[in-house]
């Protein structure tokens, strides 16, 4: 007998945000596998008899390998497991969903893709800002600030991320966005183009603060959050 895995969007943090579909599947899950930030609240939904396994990875800090995390996922499933894999954000970005996929796909188990909201979304929300606009934000990119080394990644394609005319948002980026504003910098795009820092988004340790790119470099060093920081910039990041 082989079970089922639902992989679940959680979204950033704030309970209120996850979907109805969501909370369904917490609810009838026999195993709950999450991830650090869909922790705390959001695991109140799940069964009281359920088992909860954190297997969540966190930038500095001892996590389990991905090879391990996948290898869960199967062996619960083997046993006719209804297993849930609860992902902070939305599940596809920056999410390593794929690895998980291709490990069930190899066994045989089937599974599913709960969509959720995305921190980029949630921290616009919470700024009262679109994403996009007619004229003057036409197309949105999100990108990773960091590779698999912990670097900035390498052929980024500089010319689209200091168009002006775009909203970027860059997600794990706190400790390379120093030298990211540099090549935004050497590539044209203003020094004064807004961006909005926001750590936290959607749980009571929300911060947010309306910066410049060229401001970033020597802010975000000194910012004092363990919390996940997202960094918006573009022609919609300072408005209020």
């Amino acid at each position: 007998m082989t079970g089922f895995v639902s992989f679940v969007s959680s979204g950033p943090g704030d309970p209120e945000l996850l979907t109805v579909k969501a909370v369904k599947r917490l609810e009838t899950a026999d195993a709950v596998l999450f991830d650090d930030l869909s922790s705390g609240p959001i695991l109140s939904h799940a069964r009281d008899d359920a088992d909860l396994i954190g297997v969540g990875k966190r930038a500095g800090r001892p996590s389990p390998k991905q090879d391990h995390v996948s290898r869960l996922l199967v062996d619960y499933a083997r046993t006719g497991a209804k297993v849930v894999r609860l992902k902070s954000g939305d599940a596809g970005v920056y999410g390593r969903l794929e690895e998980e996929i291709t490990a069930l796909r190899a066994e045989g188990i089937a599974f599913e893709i709960i969509p959720g909201v995305t921190a980029a979304s949630a921290a616009a929300a919470a700024a009262n800002i679109p994403l996009t606009r007619r004229m003057t934000a036409r197309r949105l990119q999100y990108i990773t600030g960091h590779s698999a080394t912990g670097a900035l990644p390498e052929e980024m394609n500089m010319a689209a991320l200091a168009d002006p005319e775009a909203t970027t948002v860059v997600y794990m980026g706190k400790r390379t966005f120093a030298d990211l504003a540099t090549q935004l910098l050497n590539h044209g795009l203003p020094a004064d183009t807004p961006a909005l820092v926001a750590s936290g988004v959607s749980t009571p340790d929300q911060e947010l603060r309306r910066e410049t790119l060229g401001a970033l470099p020597d802010l975000l060093p000194k910012l004092e959050t363990t919390a996940p920081v997202l960094i918006l910039y573009g022609p919609l990041a300072d408005e209020n």
